[in-house]
């Protein structure tokens, strides 16, 4: 099937699956209005490649087949992450006495502060969710901002936010695959990611399109995904904790540190920063949403969310989603789509707990002025 046969067909199934009234219905309200056929297809076609089995013929599979389960994921899961977590999907620091909101918003300031983004800058959001941290960064700091998304229904929810905070003269969201970039070389200023690039079955590819795509001098800013130096992918305690991961967060095949570093270079950056925001040893651990435990807890505020996304939260998520879909009012198979999303929690936090993993390893680094 050619790129653009994939794109129509995948456009069509988004349409089947949302309806057209895809901007003003978020959360469980999203949720419950899915076509309950489409829902189904797009469960199964995520989770066609994840059986429990971490061997290699498994893992090409899942690799090969990253854009169809990437989308399929994102089309499943976007309603849980808004109801749970808000319009920024990411994790962050937390600092003593700030609220869930600031915390995210201050993660997503520092990651345009270390990428030097300024106003009038054209910027690149490789893998830019419903718009979220575009939003924030543009109101940051001016600049402009195109979002590259291979999911559709994110990108009209990212336009449709865009819109509403009158933000559509700063922003636009555009349909692309991050392993073929269909922009021109050397068009952008600054170019960040916030935990998507993990999605690439080869993060030398995407680094390498990310490289093409920004201008002589400019610099890209990541927060990666990967296991630590304390990962070994033969230890099966550890492996488990990667495939949890892996699974409840569509992730083809978890990489670590090394790779990453390595790609950067081989494509030709120069490596300017490598810090690994999660290794800093916070009273309040970035994975503090997922934990249960009370003690972290800031203000009232965040009573809300933490209830969302505690363990007891995500219980009783579970639990009502099995009811609303054994009465049908929940579309068949959205049951294997909350209990991955518990087994990617479990994980992430034994991963975080271990320091075997990381959501917030930052690079910073520069494409060098006599790049032709």
């Amino acid at each position: 099937m050619s790129e653009t046969e994939l794109r129509q067909r995948q456009a069509q199934f988004t349409k089947e699956l949302h309806g057209d009234d895809i901007g003003s219905k978020s959360g469980f309200k999203a949720f419950i209005s899915k076509n309950k056929s489409a829902q189904k297809s797009a469960v199964d076609k995520y989770l066609k490649h994840w059986d429990g089995k971490v061997d290699k013929e498994t893992e090409d599979k899942r690799l090969e087949d990253y854009n169809e389960g990437t989308h399929s994921y994102y089309n499943v899961v976007t309603d849980f992450y808004e109801y749970g977590w808000g319009s920024s999907f990411h994790f962050s620091r937390y600092y003593k006495g700030e609220n869930f909101a600031a915390a995210c918003a201050r993660h997503e300031h520092y990651l345009a502060y270390q990428a030097e983004i300024k106003k009038g800058d054209l910027v690149l959001d490789v893998g830019c969710g419903v718009g979220g941290p575009a939003r924030e960064i543009a109101r940051f700091t001016g600049c402009n901002v195109i979002g590259l998304n291979n999911n559709d229904y994110q990108i009209a929810k990212a336009k449709w936010y865009a819109k509403k905070f009158g933000l559509a003269d700063k922003l636009d969201f555009v349909k692309g695959d991050f392993m073929k970039m269909e922009f021109d070389a050397n068009t952008f200023d600054k170019v960040y990611a916030i935990e998507a690039t993990c999605h690439a079955p080869k993060l030398e590819q995407v680094y390498s399109e990310i490289y093409k795509v920004l201008k002589p001098g400019g610099t890209f800013a990541v927060y990666e995904w990967v296991m630590t130096d304390k990962y070994d992918e033969n230890n099966p305690e550890h492996r488990k904790i990667a495939y949890e991961i892996e699974l409840g967060d569509g992730i083809p095949k978890m990489f670590t540190k090394k790779v990453a570093q390595d790609a950067l270079k081989n494509v030709g950056f120069d490596v300017l920063v490598e810090d690994d925001l999660a290794a800093k040893d916070d009273e309040i651990p970035w994975y503090y949403p997922l934990t249960g435990e009370w003690k972290y807890v800031q203000n009232l505020g965040d009573l809300a969310t933490f209830l969302r996304t505690s363990y007891l939260g995500r219980k009783f998520t579970s639990t009502m989603v099995a009811a609303m879909e054994k009465v049908g009012v929940a579309p068949e198979g959205s049951s294997k789509v909350t209990n991955a999303l518990e087994e990617a929690a479990v994980g992430l936090v034994a991963g975080g707990r271990a320091k075997l993993f990381t959501p917030m390893m930052l690079f910073v680094a520069k494409k060098p002025l006599d790049t032709k």
